[in-house]
């Protein structure tokens, strides 16, 4: 793959870590105002440092899922896989570094993996969901 192009999969995993970051704004505006209203910012605040983390397992495989599929729709055969590979390891990359640079915990360093796993299923699973639709 030729160098723009993996600057064009790593935008990909940028933006999937952005969307990544929306659900997680968007479960803290539903939980504040309609599941758990009345309490201080304080009080949301620690909620979503616990949250956060099982957000983006959650949301973050389907995003994956849409990431592998789309850049695998880029490419036919390995390469389609690569490419999702490729954003795969640029997101939990990035990821890992974000974690390191704002103090990894133990149960922290879990849910990353737990993350990262799951993200990686998700997104070669796309990557073949597009291969096969080509």
């Amino acid at each position: 793959m030729i160098l723009g192009r993996v600057a064009w999969l790593v935008g990909v995993a940028v933006l999937v870590m952005v969307a990544n970051v929306v659900v997680s704004v968007l479960y803290m505006v539903v939980y504040g105002h309609w599941i758990n209203p009345g309490h201080d910012e304080q009080y949301y605040r620690d909620h979503i440092q616990v949250a956060a983390p099982y957000c983006s397992i959650v949301a973050g495989i389907p995003l994956m899922f849409l990431a592998g599929w789309w850049v695998g729709g880029w490419w036919e055969g390995e390469l389609a896989v690569m490419a999702a590979l490729t954003v795969w390891l640029a997101d939990a990359l990035i990821d890992f570094t974000v974690l390191v640079a704002s103090g990894l915990t133990t149960k922290i360093a879990v849910l990353f993996a737990l993350s990262i796993l799951t993200k990686l299923g998700a997104g070669y699973f796309g990557a073949l969901v597009a291969g096969r639709s080509v």
